[in-house]
């Protein structure tokens, strides 16, 4: 038999069965809703009764078999929904409401499946259309196919019960791990300490002026993040190559100035720490991509792709401004603007955090900046969760290597939706381009 001459997935019983079961207990509709909706059901029936069922239940009036064939005859659409007689026999096909969800559950999966083969047509149908990108329609299908493996997460309503014990755990859990955090580390205690790390579902932008070490930032977290504690990390990396990224990375940890490595001016003990490093980088679940002028969709794409494949938990971006808009005849901040909504966007859908780099303004040279001087659209500000800036002295920075190998930067913490604002006082090598905790203690 041809495949489009087969049937679409549906379970005619278990429509039934859910929608009977409901009306033996109409206090199991609170779950159900939650993640099943009319449009699960394949009978035209069944859509329009659970419509129903779900509009009485908005307003808060109990539902039965006689309220139901009511507000059906008052919309007008019993008829359509079977009739009386079909209405009636909905409970005689159920003994029990206890097995709702398991008949729910059974609609669910097999509207999952007919979605999977509409999407399927979908991609075939536009593969033939030629006036559309190739790449629009893999954005386009991997974000259908994305939102599909997610909908058997249904929300959960807990009571105090609940809550108070977990509560308690998670306290004493904190107490007795006193260096953790509820999100992600970025090895940056007193950042930590604030922020108590980067929370899933976030969008974080690292702000500063070219050469103010935004690169060295990113690089410094992903060393904890992916090297110490081995969270898979992806990097976007649309200004440096691969292997520079690598070579950055390695001097960090071996502690081997970077123009060592750049010039082949290595003394014999460099092997040994270089040797080490790599050992100790070699496994570590760090994933580059370093494809220069990268588009959004490309970007958004490959990012679902590293969630998916990869397990990755956090990502980096370096850096917005790089970025290809696919609207390039729009004005730059309007370009600007989708690419920040976009990254947003994507924090919440992958469901973690987003971390981006950002120029700020020519005018906030010399000054700490602030948050007017993010360099491309106000939208970026407004979106972000969390904005950072990186402020030093880069006069002391330009006099060279030798004069100030050690110098002090400031992490100034300029917004944060769910905690505080202030300043992190940090400590940049600038012989390995790396950032770390100023004090003794806290490294």
């Amino acid at each position: 038999m041809d495949l489009k001459d087969k049937v679409p997935p549906h379970n005619l019983e278990a429509e039934k069965a859910t929608l009977g079961a409901i009306l033996l207990d109409w206090g199991s509709i609170g779950d159900v809703i939650t993640y099943l909706r009319s449009d699960n059901f394949y009978s035209q029936q069944n859509q329009i009764i659970f419509e129903a069922m779900t509009g009485l239940f908005s307003k808060g009036i109990r539902g039965d078999m006689l309220t139901l064939i009511d507000d059906l005859t008052k919309s007008g659409n019993l008829e359509k929904a079977g009739g009386t007689a079909y209405v009636s026999t909905l409970t005689d096909t159920v003994p029990t409401s206890s097995n709702v969800d398991y008949y729910a559950k059974i609609v669910l999966d097999n509207s999952t499946r007919r979605n999977l083969i509409k999407i399927s047509s979908d991609i075939k149908s536009e593969s033939f259309d030629e006036t559309k990108e190739s790449r629009k329609i893999l954005e386009e299908a991997e974000q259908k196919i994305f939102k599909l493996t997610d909908v058997n997460q249904a929300n959960q309503v807990f009571s105090m019960k609940d809550v108070v014990p977990k509560t308690i755990q998670l306290i004493d859990y904190h107490y007795k791990n006193k260096d953790s955090c509820s999100g992600i580390s970025t090895g940056f205690t007193k950042l930590d300490s604030m922020t108590s790390g980067f929370q899933n579902s976030e969008m974080i932008i690292i702000g500063a002026r070219p050469s103010m070490g935004k690169t060295a930032m990113a690089l410094s977290m992903m060393q904890h993040i992916a090297v110490d504690k081995k969270i898979p990390c992806g990097f976007f990396s649309l200004e440096m190559s691969a292997e520079q990224i690598g070579q950055r990375l390695l001097s960090q940890v071996a502690r081997i100035p970077g123009t060592k490595l750049r010039s082949g001016m290595l003394k014999t003990e460099d092997f040994k720490k270089l040797q080490d490093a790599a050992n100790v980088c070699f496994d570590a679940p760090l994933y580059i991509v370093d494809t220069p002028n990268m588009k959004l969709l490309d970007l958004r794409a490959m990012a679902r792709r590293m969630r998916v494949n990869q397990k990755v938990q956090i990502i980096f971006i370096d850096y917005i401004g790089l970025i290809t808009s696919e609207h390039e005849e729009a004005p730059v901040y309007e370009q600007q603007s989708a690419i920040s909504k976009s990254l947003k966007s994507l924090a919440r859908e992958l469901e973690i955090p987003v971390v981006v780099l950002c120029q700020v303004a020519r005018n906030a040279e010399g000054d700490e900046p602030n948050l007017a001087q993010l360099r491309g659209s106000g939208s970026i500000e407004q979106d972000a969760d969390m904005v950072m800036f990186i402020h030093g002295d880069r006069k002391k920075q330009n006099e060279g290597e030798d004069f100030n190998p050690v110098m002090d930067r400031k992490l100034i913490v300029a917004k944060q939706r769910n905690g505080p604002i202030g300043d992190v006082e940090l400590l940049f090598l600038s012989s390995y381009t790396k950032f770390e905790n100023k004090s003794r203690e806290e490294n």
